[in-house]
């Protein structure tokens, strides 16, 4: 199935990105709108991923151009975790695990569906530099293998003006605690 928005919801949610891009210069100061929209020019599939992202309250913005890559780089600039991706296990394998209570999905699941990843660490501070993010929620972070062959996931959040990164079961599940996703293009 391609995933495609209409001609005409593709044209305002560009204008959507296109306010918010303007709005928020300090994210990206050294870009300009044109350019973005030269990028996202025949790129339906990643325009819908972004669509994904926008709906499920994530507020997708340019954060920074990738120089290897030569790519855009939008992340969930929403101020708390994205409300349309809360309560979820990490992955399908821990939402396996769980007997009682299972969430409806699993963050790396979603992600995949939406045509996204969650944030790694490192690209979660990067975003914290652009602001406050996450004072009040968490995001499940991608996690490392060798912590996750052992039944653990990471998440990340900001308080007391601080960055942490915390583990949990990956089995875990919270209102409060969702994923932030990035997509290139």
């Amino acid at each position: 199935m391609k995933r495609k928005l209409s001609a005409g919801l593709q044209s305002s949610f560009i204008q959507t990105l296109q306010y918010r891009f303007e709005k928020n210069m300090n994210r990206h100061p050294d870009s300009k709108w044109n350019d973005i929209l030269a990028n996202l020019q025949n790129q339906e599939q990643k325009i819908w991923s972004l669509y994904q992202m926008e709906i499920t309250g994530g507020e997708p913005d340019v954060t920074h151009i990738d120089d290897n890559h030569q790519a855009l780089i939008f992340m969930d600039c929403s101020p708390e975790t994205p409300h349309g991706r809360r309560s979820l296990c990490y992955d399908d394998e821990a939402l396996q695990k769980r007997k009682l209570n299972k969430p409806l999905n699993s963050a790396l699941k979603m992600a995949e569906e939406m045509g996204v990843q969650l944030l790694d660490e490192t690209q979660y501070r990067i975003l914290q530099r652009l602001g406050s993010f996450d004072n009040k929620t968490s995001s499940w972070i991608a996690t490392p293998s060798p912590i996750r062959a052992l039944g653990g996931a990471l998440f990340c959040d900001r308080r007391f003006d601080t960055v942490f990164t915390y583990h949990n079961t990956a089995e875990s599940y919270y209102a409060s605690r969702g994923f932030r996703s990035l997509l290139l293009i």
